[in-house]
Formats: C-alpha cells, structure tokens, sequence
C-alpha cells in the first residue's frame, strides 16, 4: 500500500474548473498533499476563495464568517505542525473536504517568471521536498534549475511542458504532469512512494490514463552536498 501519494498540478492560467476537477480526481485517487507548479501562482489562492464561497452556498461573506475564519486559522496555528512524510488519516481527509480554509496547508506551490510572486525574495523559486527518503527539488520552469539543485536532489518536478513525461537523465529524473490548461489535453499527475520506490502516473481529467504508472529506479549513493 501506498505510503504518501503526492498530487501534482501544474499551469492552470485561470482555469479554476480544470484545477478544481484536477484537485477532485487525484484525492480521489489517494492524494493525501498537493505540488501546485505555477503556471498562475495565484490560482491557488482564487481556487480556494471560489471553493469557500461554493461551500456557503454563494452567500454574501458576513462577520460571522470572518469571526469563524479567524478562530479556524488560530486553532491550526496552535496545533503541532504534522510531518510530511506521513499519510493523513481518515479524520485529516474529512476536515480536508469541510473547510476549504485549510486545504492550502497541504499544497507546495512554485512561482513562474511573469509573475510578481517570482520577483518576491520572501518566495522561494524553486522548493525541496522529502519523498520518503528521496530529495526532490520543484519548480515551473526546468531552466531555473542550477548546478547544485542538480547536484544535491534526484527527482525533479517541474511545469511548464505540454504533456505529461518521466525523462531519465543519469541517476536523475524530471517529472512533468503536463497543463491543466493551453494544450491539447488537460492533465495532473500521481506520484507515490512505496516502500523505497517511487512511482510517476499521468491522468487525463476525465480520469483515464494518459501515462502508465512507471517506476522510478533511484541510485541513492548519490551524496548531498551543502553549500
């Protein structure tokens, strides 16, 4: 059994139905937290509005509202932070699916080049996760990428690409799950660790399959180094 899936999204440029329909497929698939790569960086943000506004049932925000709102983001501060290599249980999932507010906890998210949030030196271009133990670096566009992001990390995730691909290049792999909007075929992406593996999958938003689930062989002798 899967021991973290990561559903990953990336240029949506406006498009909140394609990123909602995405968003809606790969939790149903398993997705217990979100890689969002730009391609609007606010589209996060506008989403997550639409999707509080849908949950009132497109009533006029009120004091009551912004009285809850606040009380809801001062009891998740309050909480320990949850590590991110563990999966989220049932109870996480459900308040996933009731409070729209925290649904950003659980999404990373790069900037793109046109955009103000890439200027801004508080946020950060390109981001590192841990997959299980396997370093991966994100970012919307691969050409940001540096030497040493290609030194120390062994998976990379980025946008910007038309279509969903798996690339080997050496003990190093570039995943891309192609465009939520702008290309031929809207589509998002699955990656999940089993065991000490990782394993790279592409669906269409209808929910078939445009790119089989392939496994990603990692050579961890690969050393970190830290400047």
């Amino acid at each position: 059994m899967s021991q973290d899936v990561i559903g990953i999204l990336s240029d949506s440029h406006g498009d909140l139905a394609a990123f909602d329909a995405a968003y809606e497929l790969l939790r149903a698939k398993g997705a217990q937290r979100f890689i969002f790569l730009g391609g609007r960086y606010t589209d996060l943000d506008e989403w997550i509005l639409d999707r509080r506004e849908r949950s009132r049932g497109g009533r006029e925000y009120s004091g009551a509202d912004f009285i809850q709102d606040v009380a809801r983001w001062l009891a998740v501060t309050e909480q320990k932070p949850r590590p991110r290599s563990l999966s989220l249980g049932d109870d996480a999932l459900k308040e996933l699916e009731e409070d729209p507010l925290l649904v950003r906890e659980h999404f990373l998210r790069t900037p793109e080049r046109d955009s103000l949030q890439y200027r801004d030196p508080s946020i950060p271009r390109k981001m590192l996760d841990m997959v299980g133990d396997t370093l991966c670096c994100l970012v919307h566009d691969k050409n940001d990428l540096s030497r040493d992001d290609l030194v120390n990390a062994l998976v990379f995730i980025h946008g910007k690409d038309s279509e969903p691909k798996l690339v080997q290049i050496g003990p190093r792999y570039f995943l891309t799950p192609g465009r939520l909007a702008g290309a031929a075929e809207q589509t998002c992406a699955l990656l999940e660790r089993e065991d000490r593996n990782l394993r790279f999958s592409a669906f269409r938003l209808d929910g078939s399959v445009i790119l089989e689930p392939q496994l990603l062989l990692l050579d961890r002798r690969s050393k970190l180094t830290i400047k």
